[in-house]
């Protein structure tokens, strides 16, 4: 099962591949990463098909990594007493603590903390933005506003407060509740959504420790100012274009994903671009040429993966999706165009043994045009390092955690085994050599690039880079 392209798939699990049969055709046709959306579903729904995926990475002998993916606070008017009304444009109209129905001069927002954060000039984005209003006067319950793009509001339609910093925990309740769940279930990376200053991350690692690692969802503009802090604070980011491109000018989302693509790059974490990759394909076979391009751009600014959402929970065509997307990967990474960019876009190595080392390993495998880079790890550090330098050959993580094996799924470039402690020169080049040989990543008489860290097993300490032929036992 290893795959032919080095940036990861992620799918989203839903209705449509709820089945044994269904997510196991997901990870066949490409999937690497199985994301679990709690803003839907029940525990049940989702422990089932953890279950399901645990049950194929036995069947395969392939670790599968799991995203929990939080809802976050969601902020939304309350019911009309006509269930819908139509604004029009220069139109008064009232968002209040009052918990009576709306009409066509007021709605209930039943979240104090909005009104709190308001200023004069301010603008509220309803449903999805199709509905945009300018704050006039406003109060502890309440806000007075006019109507500056009208059209159709009904209930429990989105609210979206851009360019506000509201006083609001990321984590809700339900967002406590589930992350408890997923932490206990086993999930290895975790979401965090609504992240909007590094403390919101910060409040999460309290929660999480050192059971999964966290990745931070950028949707709020306010966390672009915070950008490389919410970085060095998360194990991961995602690029949310979807809510990111509601409260932002459509025009800078796609430099907005190339700046945080850049910065992750450059920290060494692991970045996933989602939202509507696919999106026709939820109802079509094939895709659009403008999303096929958007999927093989995010390739292009080096992302480490790509998701899709509806298009494998709700999709009439999950399986052709991955492979679609498995496809437009493939062809990207094989361009001399792509090779050029991502020579270019290589962070410089920071003053660090870990890598120095790992910046000679690339170079090293591809003076010497080797098979693979192996990285014995224990925590993961040794192989995201390698993983920044974007090496031209696969990366082996070879790790006796079977959680570390399953989180460097997401990584670019790696090919995670489970593999045993190693505690001497001799037994990591033989280890090295057997699993590189077996996995299909070497052939006799090829070299392959060794990184490790000793002590052996201690985390961080990479300090080793050995070349080794393989060699019939």
């Amino acid at each position: 099962m290893r795959r032919a392209r080095k940036a990861k798939i992620v799918a989203t699990l839903g209705p449509s591949t709820s089945t044994p049969q269904a997510i196991e055709g997901l990870f066949t046709a490409g999937a690497d990463i199985f994301r679990l959306n709690f803003s839907h579903g029940t525990h049940r729904d989702h422990q089932a098909r953890y279950d399901i995926i645990r049950a194929i990475e036995r069947k395969l002998d392939r670790p599968i990594g799991v995203l929990a993916d939080l809802q976050g606070p969601k902020l939304r008017v309350a019911n009309f007493a006509e269930g819908q009304i139509h604004l029009q444009a220069g139109q008064q109209f009232r968002l209040d603590l009052n918990e009576e129905l709306g009409d066509l001069r007021r709605v209930n927002l039943p979240h104090p903390q909005v009104f709190a954060a308001l200023h004069i000039g301010s603008e509220l984005l309803l449903d999805d933005g199709r509905v945009r209003l300018r704050v006039e006067k406003h109060g502890a319950d309440f806000a007075d506003t006019i109507v500056i793009t009208g059209g159709d509001l009904s209930n429990h339609k989105g609210v979206n407060v851009p360019n506000v910093v509201l006083p609001i925990s990321p984590l809700t309740e339900k967002d406590r509740a589930d992350l408890q769940f997923a932490l206990e279930m086993g999930a290895d990376w975790v979401a965090l959504s609504f992240v909007q200053r590094p403390e919101d991350v910060l409040e999460m690692r309290r929660l999480v420790g050192e059971r999964a690692r966290i990745m931070s969802k950028l949707e709020k503009p306010s966390a672009i100012d915070h950008l490389n802090a919410i970085i060095e604070f998360s194990d991961g980011i995602m690029v949310a274009r979807g809510d990111l491109g509601v409260e932002c000018p459509p025009e800078s989302v796609p430099i907005l994903q190339k700046r945080i693509i850049h910065a992750a790059r450059k920290a060494g974490k692991p970045v996933v671009v989602a939202t509507q990759m696919l999106d026709s394909m939820v109802h079509s076979p094939a895709p659009t040429r403008a999303e096929a391009s958007d999927v093989a751009t995010a390739v292009y600014d080096g992302a480490d993966a790509v998701m899709l959402s509806a298009e494998t929970a709700t999709g009439e065509y999950p399986v052709d999706a991955v492979t679609m997307m498995d496809r437009i990967i493939a062809r990207v990474e094989a361009d001399e165009q792509y090779q050029m960019i991502r020579d270019a876009a290589r962070p410089q190595p920071t003053g660090t043994t870990r890598d120095a080392i790992s910046a000679a390993a690339r170079q090293v495998a591809h003076t010497l045009a080797v098979s693979t880079v192996v990285t014995f790890t224990s925590s993961g550090s040794t192989t995201l390092r390698t993983a920044r330098e974007r090496p031209d050959v696969p990366i082996l993580c070879l790790t006796p955690d079977v959680s570390v094996a399953r989180q460097m799924a997401l990584v670019w470039g790696t090919h995670s085994v489970v593999a045993h402690d190693v505690h001497s020169f001799g037994e990591m080049v033989a280890v090295a050599v057997e699993s590189a040989h077996a996995q299909g990543l070497a052939q006799w008489k090829d070299q392959i690039v060794i990184t490790a860290g000793v002590p052996f097993g201690t985390p961080g300490t990479t300090n080793i880079l050995r070349v080794a032929v393989v060699e019939e036992p």
